[in-house]
């Protein structure tokens, strides 16, 4: 979407995009807001519930690992570490469901528990062999400390910063119990100091308030380490995720390659193959009818003539469609302004790369935008478009706007999904921005690797 181009400093061009609702909303600065603001409050509110949750857990994990150890000399040990382990993933799922609520963190389930024999002593086996069971514990055992500190700071500030802030309505009350004008700072024998004229009272609004803007800021900082410790130490293994990642990647890959095999088979089939076999046939019955009837014999070279023509140009437009030559030879500026100048609208085409990326993303970034052109020509009822491609520290950015009827959807069969999956299998984003009654704007991220 143009926001996510603006974001990697490519200007949005003008005529497309304008100062919408969302642009306009919320004119007070973020600074201001952020005390009010209900996730500074519910992240407020983890920080509170996380000292009494992991106290909990980190004793319940130390006796538990503590009693199985101690006893590991004995056959109950090994029942009793299992336990304990199978106590602190509980305890687990329990933070991943409070990070999801108050921190709006979705996390993933860790690999659950998976016995390759039935009965209890293989259940125990599965458990200790497990690592996200020791993942779970190493969690209990550092959120601890992390969580005592971040509670001290966040309640310590965040109190400080309000009472101090509000000093000017309640100040009033001490003069009933000590007989002067405000809180007391230094007392002794000889003199002592209140916070009591109008300039301290004022001062001490003005700490309150530098206070209780920073804490929210504060807050949210703490809460950043307790969204990196879930994620990475109760959420599943990184590696596993990332295996699973790849095989779903590596379908995608083989589902297209058959798909465009079975494509490329059907072309040539009903198009070149049968216009070719035809020709044939036409060449044979005028070789037949060369000493009989020259002239018919002419009239039927000269349309097979004209069927090698199509036929030719059938298979020139197959091979464009796989990967044309003028994208080996000249890369996607070339490549791109050829597609451009077969579409049915305008289209304006802005290539903006130092040099060329790898040459599959340079080739997925050429079909992205071929068949996208396409959907515009068939359904967007637009009268003018633009390409854009440049290149955002090390991803390649491809762009493409029409001031079209808008609507376009990534449902379920189409081909924006397909798309998608096309780039999803080499890491990159594909994102559609388009409201009923237009523009329509189709973001894709492509890694660079090249």
């Amino acid at each position: 979407m143009a926001a996510m181009a603006t974001d990697y400093g490519h200007p949005t061009r003008p005529g497309f995009h304008g100062d919408g609702p969302a642009e306009r909303r919320h004119r007070m600065p973020a600074a201001l807001r952020a005390p009010f603001a209900a996730r500074t409050w519910s992240e407020f509110g983890y920080l509170l519930l996380s000292l009494p949750i992991a106290t909990f857990t980190f004793v319940f994990a130390v006796t538990m690992l503590s009693l199985g150890a101690g006893l590991l000399v004995t056959f109950i040990g090994i029942p009793v570490l299992a336990a304990g382990l199978a106590g602190v993933r509980g305890f687990g799922a329990v933070e991943r469901m409070r990070a999801r609520s108050l921190l709006g963190l979705e996390v993933g389930d860790p690999d659950p528990v998976r016995p390759k024999k039935g009965g209890g002593m293989a259940w125990i086996g599965a458990v200790l062999k497990s690592g996200a069971s020791w993942r779970n514990v190493l969690y209990a055992v550092l959120h601890f400390p992390w969580a005592t500190f971040a509670f001290t700071v966040a309640v310590t500030f965040w109190t400080t910063g309000w009472a101090l802030l509000t000093y000017p309505l309640w100040q009033w009350v001490f003069p009933m119990y000590t007989g002067q004008d405000g809180v007391q700072l230094y007392g002794d024998e000889t003199h002592s100091v209140y916070l009591d004229s109008p300039f301290e009272i004022a001062a001490t609004a003005l700490v309150g308030l530098l206070i209780t803007l920073a804490t929210p800021w504060l807050i949210r900082s703490m809460t950043m380490v307790d969204r990196l410790m879930v994620t990475g130490l109760l959420g599943p293994s990184l590696l596993a995720s990332r295996v699973v990642e790849l095989e779903s990647d590596r379908g995608v890959v083989v589902d297209t390659a058959a798909a465009d095999l079975r494509r490329i088979e059907r072309n040539l089939h009903d198009g070149a193959q049968a216009r070719l076999v035809s020709l044939a046939m036409d060449l044979g019955l005028a070789k037949e009818k060369l000493q009989e009837d020259p002239q018919a014999a002419a009239r039927m070279v000269d349309e097979a003539h004209g069927e090698v023509k199509i036929a030719l140009q059938e298979l020139r437009d197959l091979a464009r469609g796989i990967h044309p030559a003028v994208l080996t030879d000249r890369g996607l500026d070339a490549a791109l302004s050829a597609v451009a100048s077969r579409c049915t609208v305008p289209v304006t085409v802005d290539v903006d790369l130092d040099r060329r990326p790898a040459a599959a993303i340079e080739g997925i970034a050429y079909f992205t935008a071929s068949e996208l052109l396409q959907n515009i020509s068939k359904h967007a009822g637009a009268s003018r478009a633009m390409v854009d491609v440049w290149r955002a520290s090390d991803r390649l950015m491809l762009q493409v706007t029409d001031d079209g009827a808008g609507g376009a959807q990534m449902s379920p069969g189409s081909g924006l999904v397909g798309l998608a999956d096309r780039i999803d299998a080499v890491d990159g984003i594909l994102v559609v921005d388009s409201p009923h009654g237009g523009p329509t704007t189709v973001t894709a991220e492509l890694p660079w690797r090249g």
